[in-house]
């Protein structure tokens, strides 16, 4: 029987056959597909004319879509879809791709072809697409180890496997920790303070769980709401540190030596490769360019933000006392009070509000602002399959009417699926033979699911994620580029957040509001109180928010700009070091970051988190030039637009000053959070 991963595709845009998929067509047809990428790079270096762009740079660019395809299939489920077979596959197939990622970089002759058309290419007679790709493969050789001697490439290439094999490691660890909790209530009396739709969905996870009483887990939806208002403080406190304490235990779950052999074994592999730390290797390839001026900017809205996060804490304490507290406020304590003193100020809480935000009109609400702005149309397709019920498939439309891409939209949580939000892809946007292979893309989320009771209904943050990931999904979309490496969200980290991050602004406005946040049950729209409360709101206790996002940051360059290995001894020691200067509570005993911190040590943010303020400094200058000139002005939407379509196909910086006319103003993000009046 044929595999179905290596067949041609007769399904609607070529989407993925997922029903035909079986785990054990992976193996196999990566190994296949592993074989076809490397004959293809063979008959590239067989070629006898003269390198040159066309025969060597976009020939490279065009080989392997088959490894691609299947590779993406395969790690998307593993994100979303997972089982215990799937993760040991992918303890075979990580280090497979590695190697075969290695062979091609470190080819000599392949490499030597690519180096000749890299000196010889007439720049004039290139776009300024085709100049980066150019500059881009060249430096992809060099900057992984195409100048090495063949020692140290032998070396390099231990070192990628090794790797491959523990970041896969470190994840499953922190999924099958946050798996494996169960807080299990009898006594009603400790729900007190949770809101009705909190307690059915507990009861709900009982059910399925066959358990007696209410369920909470540390699937984001369950923990925080707990975290938020569960009255009872010995529970946010064991729930708080089952959260905070995953994969720290000193068990076979422990990510302790993981961690610091990934730490370890990413700055040996920047040494090998001529740089001073694993950061300054990162960074040589963002808009920040060194770790020098990341901590500079790290450090420049400590300085900013701390003063006003001490006020915001002290008010805290204060009502935290007013409302009987008679202890000292702990981690486990601050988001229970902020709700609290959040509500009296703006009589505003999730559970006044979610009534007006049921996930299907959020969705229909992102749609309804995506056609304003940039005119395109999603239109639900049911005869495209998909890797589990609860997905949804959309077609998209340009305002032409034309094919854009194909959408798939995946909220629930449920057991094998990683925890958080994310935006990913199948297939990317690119161009062969005047053909524009649209892309197909798809956002993966965590929300509370529908009830007997009642839909799934988001809490406002939730509604911002929705949003935020939806933004993501425009990048990819929207892209207008030639080169798959170079279209869409293939863009340097630190501006791969500008598209996402902009997008939350539209939930705070009521023009945008009003097209979709309606009574699930009245259908009435929200009401001006409400809407206000909200953009009063917008920036409450965001100082000390803005601390807690760059502890993440100064951890992460802890890990990562340390020019010495043999520093990497101790986890609780360095992360304590790097998050002291942030530090507004005591810690609390047992808990730790790093150990599960999958953005930097399994996901690509290694050097990278940072980029979440960079881009917000992006995302708040880019707002106010709406806000100037109306939040659904025609002209300035056309002009992102046309920034998000180019992709990676020039420097990020040259793409914002061609929209906004200038460099983004720090100032604006420092408004924005009632940092600097």
């Amino acid at each position: 029987m044929s595999n179905p991963l290596l067949k041609k595709w007769l399904t609607p845009f070529e989407t993925p056959p997922f029903s035909e998929i079986e785990n054990r067509h992976f193996l196999p047809a990566i190994k296949s597909a592993i074989e076809t990428a490397k004959q293809e790079i063979e008959t590239l270096k067989a070629e006898t004319t003269k390198a040159s762009f066309k025969n060597t740079i976009e020939m490279l660019e065009g080989s392997g879509r088959m490894l691609d395809r299947v590779s993406s299939i395969f790690f998307n489920l593993h994100s979303a879809e997972s089982d215990e077979e799937l993760r040991n596959l992918a303890q075979d197939i990580s280090p497979l791709l590695t190697q075969h990622g290695n062979d091609i970089l470190l080819d000599e002759g392949l490499f030597a072809k690519v180096k000749y058309a890299y000196d010889h290419t007439d720049l004039d007679k290139l776009s300024a697409e085709q100049k980066m790709l150019l500059d881009k493969t060249y430096k992809g050789f060099v900057r992984n180890g195409a100048l090495l001697n063949d020692e140290k490439k032998k070396n390099l290439r231990e070192i990628d496997e090794k790797l491959s094999k523990i970041k896969l490691e470190f994840g499953n660890h922190v999924l099958t920790e946050t798996q494996r909790y169960e807080k299990i209530i009898i006594d009603k009396k400790l729900l007190l303070g949770l809101p009705a739709y909190v307690i059915e969905a507990a009861k709900e996870e009982a059910k399925k769980r066959k358990r007696e009483g209410w369920v909470f887990t540390l699937d984001f939806p369950s923990y925080s709401a707990v975290m938020k208002y569960a009255e009872n403080r010995e529970l946010r406190e064991e729930m708080y540190i089952a959260f905070n304490s995953k994969a720290f235990k000193g068990d076979k779950l422990d990510n302790k030596k993981t961690v610091l052999e990934i730490a370890r074994l990413r700055n040996e592999r920047a040494h090998l490769l001529g740089y001073s730390s694993h950061a300054s290797f990162v960074l040589e390839e963002r808009m920040a360019k060194s770790p020098e001026k990341v901590i500079s900017f790290l450090d420049d809205l400590l300085e900013k933000a701390k003063p006003v996060a001490e006020k915001e804490l002290t008010r805290l304490k204060e009502f935290a006392a007013e409302q009987g507290a008679s202890f000292s406020l702990e981690p486990c304590d601050t988001s229970f009070y902020a709700e609290k003193l959040k509500q009296s100020l703006f009589k505003v809480d999730d559970e006044v509000l979610k009534p007006y935000f049921k996930l299907d009109n959020v969705l229909a609400g992102a749609f309804k602002t995506a056609g304003l702005l940039y005119g395109i149309s999603f239109t639900e397709r049911f005869d495209i399959d998909k890797y589990n019920d609860e997905v949804r498939v959309f077609e998209v439309k340009d305002n032409n009417g034309e094919h854009l891409a194909i959408f798939y939209t995946d909220f629930f949580p449920r057991p094998g699926k990683r925890a958080g939000a994310w935006m990913t892809s199948f297939s990317d946007q690119y161009v062969t033979e005047k053909k524009d292979h649209r892309p197909q893309v798809s956002i993966v989320c965590n929300f509370n699911r529908p009830t007997k009771e009642s839909p799934s209904l988001l809490t406002f943050g939730e509604v911002t994620t929705l949003f935020h990931e939806f933004g993501h999904a425009l990048h990819g979309m929207l892209s207008r580029g030639i080169y798959s490496s170079l279209s869409g969200t293939h863009v340097y980290w630190d501006f791969v957040e500008l598209p996402s991050q902009i997008m939350e602004n539209w939930c705070f406005e009521k023009e945008s509001l009003d097209h979709f946040a309606r009574h699930y049950k009245t259908g009435k729209p929200i009401p001006e109180n409400l809407v206000e409360g909200i953009k009063n709101s917008a920036n409450f206790m965001e100082a000390t928010a803005t601390l807690r996002q760059l502890s993440f940051g100064f951890l992460d360059m802890a890990w990562h700009a340390e020019k010495n290995e043999s520093k990497f001894t101790d986890v609780v020691k360095t992360e304590d070091a790097a998050v002291l200067s942030t530090r507004l509570l005591p810690k609390i005993k047992g808990t730790n970051i790093s150990c599960q911190f999958s953005h930097i040590f399994q996901g690509g943010y290694s050097s990278g988190y940072y980029s979440y303020k960079w881009a917000e400094v992006l995302d708040a200058d880019a707002f106010d030039y709406f806000k100037e000139n109306g939040i659904f002005n025609p002209e300035i939407a056309e002009k992102f637009q046309r920034l998000m379509e180019s992709g990676g196909s020039e420097e990020p910086m040259e793409l914002y000053k061609r929209f906004r006319g200038k460099e983004p103003d720090v100032k604006a993000l420092l408004k924005r959070a009632g940092i600097m009046k």
